[in-house]
């Protein structure tokens, strides 16, 4: 007769290659930073110039877009302290643009380390988006400097909506980017797609001119979806933290601007659940494919 051998005790642990999505990457939080740290040297090795880079390319796309927009086309001359609306707003499109773009190839680009072992691949897209923001806050300080020498007088609720069109700009990226990013892995044409979408972006928001103009153009139904847009709630939600409190008061900012963007933030929200869902189903196969 043989002995009959005991089950195993299996609590606390989990079947390889399964875990808990974002929550994962908040347990792991001194990965993360040992990720983000990589990434930030890798993105400046063998630069002379280094984190000067960060001031450098928004100011030259500023001046491009100043001059073409403000000076030759007038914004300039119709639009109360222009240079601050453009770049006030310019700024965090920019944010929006990397964080998604580097999200979306931030799996392919680990790809070698994907491989070797298994770590929470979260990890990658949230620490892409986490470098953006590092290389956004240069730009936001020299923001804040030039409204303080103009005259920057903020009231609370404006201070408020800059962080939540923040708050917008960081849940869209990385839920897009998690999205994206997963397709990428097996279907390059995904990051060309990325590509496409962030260069519309920055047409399709009141970035370059005021979202007046678009009222003019677009009938009412369109003008409400595109105001509905969580990006064009959060660079309004920065104009009116930033430039509006610069000006004299007449310009006019949208209607229902903070409960438009509690809908954007919202959509936002939804959309970094898509990205999880669908990031679950291709990272089965992210080793194999890379």
């Amino acid at each position: 007769m043989t002995d009959s051998v005991p089950p195993l005790d299996l609590r606390g642990f989990t079947r390889p290659g399964q875990g808990s999505g974002l929550f994962d990457v908040i347990r792991r939080r001194y990965l993360l930073s040992l990720i983000v740290r990589k990434d930030v040297g890798v993105r400046y090795r063998g630069s002379v110039l280094g984190w000067i880079w960060s001031y450098v390319k928004p100011a030259f796309q500023f001046v491009v877009f100043f001059f073409a927009l403000g000076v030759f086309l007038r914004l300039n001359n119709s639009t109360e302290v222009y240079p601050v609306y453009l770049f006030s707003g310019m700024i965090l499109v920019n944010l929006f643009n990397e964080a998604f773009s580097n999200s979306t190839r931030s799996l392919v680009d680990n790809g070698a380390l994907i491989k070797k072992i298994f770590l929470p691949r979260e990890l990658f897209p949230v620490s892409a988006t986490i470098v953006a923001i590092i290389n956004f806050l240069p730009q936001a300080l020299v923001t804040l400097i030039v409204c303080l020498f103009v005259g920057w007088h903020p009231t609370l609720v404006k201070i408020v909506g800059l962080f939540v069109a923040l708050a917008i700009v960081l849940v869209l990226a990385t839920g897009l980017g998690m999205l994206f990013g997963a397709m990428n892995v097996s279907f390059r044409d995904s990051q060309n797609f990325v590509e496409l979408i962030v260069m519309v972006v920055t047409w399709a928001s009141p970035v370059l001119y005021p979202w007046t103009a678009v009222r003019s153009v677009l009938p009412p139904w369109l003008l409400e979806a595109y105001l509905l847009n969580p990006i064009t709630s959060a660079v309004e939600l920065f104009h009116a933290g930033f430039w509006y409190p610069t000006t004299s008061g007449a310009p006019e900012l949208p209607p229902h601007l903070m409960l438009n963007a509690l809908v954007g933030l919202a959509v936002s929200i939804l959309l970094l659940g898509v990205g999880q869902l669908v990031f679950k189903r291709f990272e089965g196969r992210f080793a194999q494919d890379l």
